[in-house]
């Protein structure tokens, strides 16, 4: 079986009846799929686990939006961040005693047996590789790596210690992400032949520096090195791979481009991606300009199609095909279209987390999605949705991209990591 061709979880099938109202929607598939692809069981009836997963969490930042001390199969044994204040910061929300300076010391704690990375980018890699060199399961923050080198030692590493790593992808939990998972499970789209996501962001500059004027991880990274809030909106939904891609950048004489250790002159990239069933995706990653941010995605069948908020502020909506005809302003007779409102759900007031953990989180409801994803799948001993073969499909594709701006928008091939 060639993995590149089928979705990286199982799926099943679920037909939702003439009569069935949108309640008994709601409340059945939230057990019967976690969005499409059954990536968490349903919690109702689940039996309690023999232990708890004994978790450290480092990074004072990022690391204080997820609820880990709320999972009920899990406890915060220690926490680490550099910094005293973030380091105290993660003791409060955790309602944990033990902290340590680094995440040197605290791997080395026995009682800890895996480890939640919430550090730079730049340090994913090392930091990965030193926790499953010291036997422990990582939950690592985007993206999972910075080259296609640093992608094959993780694969490496994984294979070797046979530990688990998952990450921590926010748009893969999104809410519509997860609806969009069971439209296209359910055979809603068609055929899906068109995708594209945006990640528009302007004003990360404030982020490029310390309160010492010192730079950060983030000061001048290229766009396309974080490309994994708009990649998972495809791969999550339909296992794809992308495989070729053809990219261009735009920059401009700010200091930040011409001055960086990533040698990159880019604000904004747009990319057009071919995929391994032929089909493409467009993804824009936009740090610059005049634009409304967000997150989101627009899938493209020829049954329906599937649209996120719009940046106009339009609400998120469904399109689809009718029988019946209709002219266009051209007296062409074509297909009557449908566009309809799309109320969204809150699946996280469902049955696919545990009951502690049914409330808003951050990224659009997915921090309690990835925490319980995490600590479920250590607990069942199988597989994160987010494994790292499907983090770095989320990843590579935008470190190949980056190169094809750097040419001019030269089209180049992604190498695939999956085990074959």
């Amino acid at each position: 079986m060639d993995p590149t061709t089928t979705p990286a979880s199982p799926t099943i099938p679920m037909k939702i009846s003439d009569g069935l109202t949108r309640r008994d929607f709601v409340s059945r598939s939230a057990v019967a799929a976690a969005g499409g692809l059954l990536a968490i069981p349903g919690w109702v009836g689940a039996q309690a686990p023999t232990k708890k997963i004994r978790v450290g969490i480092v990074g004072g930042r990022f690391g204080l939006s997820f609820q880990f001390h709320e999972h009920p199969d899990c406890i915060v044994e220690a926490v680490s961040d550099l910094i005293p204040d973030r380091r105290a910061a993660l003791q409060k929300t955790y309602k944990c005693e033990k902290a340590y300076d680094s995440l040197e010391e605290l791997v080395k704690d026995p009682k800890v047996e895996a480890v939640a990375l919430f550090t730079p980018v730049p340090d994913h890699v090392r930091h990965t590789l030193l926790c499953l060199a010291a036997g422990k399961h990582v939950l690592c923050a985007v993206p999972v790596a910075m080259t296609l080198d640093e992608c094959q030692q993780l694969t490496d590493a994984v294979k070797k210690t046979g530990l688990t790593y998952m990450m921590a992808e926010t748009s893969h939990w999104q809410q519509l992400t997860i609806s969009a998972r069971k439209f296209h499970q359910e055979g809603a789209f068609g055929n899906l032949y068109y995708t594209e996501s945006e990640y528009h962001h302007p004003g990360l500059e404030e982020l490029y520096f310390n309160k010492d004027g010192s730079r950060t991880w983030r000061h001048g990274i290229a766009p396309m090195q974080y490309p994994t809030h708009c990649t998972s909106h495809l791969i999550s939904v339909t296992g794809e791979r992308l495989t070729e891609v053809t990219c261009h950048g735009w920059g401009d004489d700010h200091p930040i481009l011409k001055d960086n250790i990533y040698k990159n002159p880019f604000w904004n990239e747009t990319a057009m991606f071919k995929t391994n069933r032929g089909n493409s995706m467009r993804v824009a990653i936009w740090w610059r300009g005049a634009q409304t941010g967000g997150e989101r995605a627009r899938f493209y069948g020829d049954k329906m199609s599937f649209y996120y908020n719009g940046p106009n502020g339009a609400p998120a909506c469904t399109v689809r095909t009718q029988a019946k005809t209709e002219k266009d302003s051209g007296g062409f007779v074509r297909s009557a279209q449908v566009m309809e409102k799309y109320d969204e759900v809150h699946w996280w007031k469902t049955d696919m987390l545990p009951e502690p953990m049914r409330h808003n989180s951050g990224h659009e409801g997915s921090h309690c999605f990835i925490t319980h994803e995490f600590i479920d799948a250590l607990v069942k001993q199988r597989k994160p949705a987010v494994d790292l073969y499907e983090a770095i499909a989320y990843t590579a594709p935008g470190i190949v991209a980056h190169q094809s701006a750097l040419k001019g928008g030269e089209s180049m091939k992604i190498p695939q990591f999956d085990p074959t």
